[in-house]
């Protein structure tokens, strides 16, 4: 069975690929496939191994009404960059990797609330600059971290994590919005709208990826948190209205944002980083080798469970 993998990954996993298939592998590190190779995809492999970025959308699908491709094996938990309604109509199946990612996710949206209050990126780059003149009683104040509250939109298995952190690290009080009632949040929190939510000092947006979450952070919701709120994405870039995030920021509506993830990215607007109250990292949320391997691992168990015709273990459609 042909396999195509669209980035280079760890070894361990591509080892792991060439034990059971025919493996084709890009050795680009970050180039998403292009319209053309993605077409070219679904005709001549029998599965692939896509990720970010890789946009098998309705109208790729439509170009290949009859394709070779049965399973697209996700290599990670957001597949928003996958249409999966239409992958279902042309017979193609749809996997992610869930669990791999949860710990990893958190830890880095705690780093970016500490990064953000602290203001550490700032105070990194006049320290680099050799602008640090020394310490001083009132040097980069920024916002107290312990004991403030957390407001989590999306309570899934990253949002548990991230309210584990928080309250066990921080002693921050948690209240948090989703969809449906969750019995057990693992600490105690409280369950609210989304506007109590939004109300707390540090936001952090949790939530998938997709049509439902498009845009459900915008302007009304940056108006529903406080002037001294910060606000934290490690979800998809294109949960929060970009536009509306710069506004609210320029016009001191919110007091700093710290991002993983950007609506266009790679491309991040100059308004963003031209803002020293914002902390911006690229896209680092599972960034760590231990992780990308588990990823990565689970998405061949994905792909050898289709080759044995088992159930697939992490089907999304």
């Amino acid at each position: 069975m042909r396999l195509l993998v669209t980035r280079r990954m760890p070894e361990r996993v591509m080892a792991a690929a060439r034990t059971r298939f025919d493996v084709v592998a890009r050795e680009e590190e970050s180039l998403v496939l292009s319209p053309d190779e993605l077409r070219a995809a679904l005709r001549e492999f029998d599965a692939v191994m896509p990720t970010l970025g890789d946009r098998f959308s309705a109208e790729v699908f439509a170009d290949v009404p009859d394709p070779r491709c049965r399973l697209l094996a996700n290599f990670g938990v957001g597949y928003n960059h996958i249409d999966v309604e239409a992958a279902a109509k042309a017979g193609v199946a749809v996997t992610n990797t869930p669990g791999a990612v949860t710990d990893a996710t958190a830890d880095i949206a705690l780093s970016l609330i500490l990064m953000t209050a602290r203001r550490l990126g700032e105070g990194e780059r006049i320290l680099r600059a050799g602008k640090w003149i020394g310490w001083g009683p009132t040097q980069m104040l920024g916002t107290h971290v312990t004991g403030k509250s957390v407001g989590i939109i999306g309570m899934g298995r990253i949002g548990k994590a991230i309210a584990r952190r928080c309250h066990h690290g921080f002693g921050m009080g948690v209240v948090f919005f989703n969809r449906s009632v969750v019995e057990d949040a693992g600490v105690p929190a409280r369950q609210g709208t989304m506007e109590e939510a939004l109300a707390q000092d540090f936001v952090v947006v949790a939530v998938p990826g997709g049509k439902a979450t498009h845009h459900l952070i915008d302007a009304a919701a940056f108006a529903a948190m406080k002037r001294t709120g910060i606000f934290v994405n490690i979800s998809r870039g294109d949960v929060v209205e970009e536009a509306a995030l710069i506004d609210a920021l320029q016009a001191g509506r919110i007091a700093g944002a710290g991002l993983d993830v950007y609506e266009f990215e790679p491309q991040v607007p100059p308004a963003l980083m031209a803002m020293e109250n914002v902390t911006l990292i690229p896209h680092l949320g599972t960034a760590a080798l231990e992780v990308r391997e588990n990823m990565g691992m689970m998405a061949v168990e994905n792909l050898i469970a289709h080759l044995d015709g088992r159930a697939l273990p992490n089907r999304v459609n």
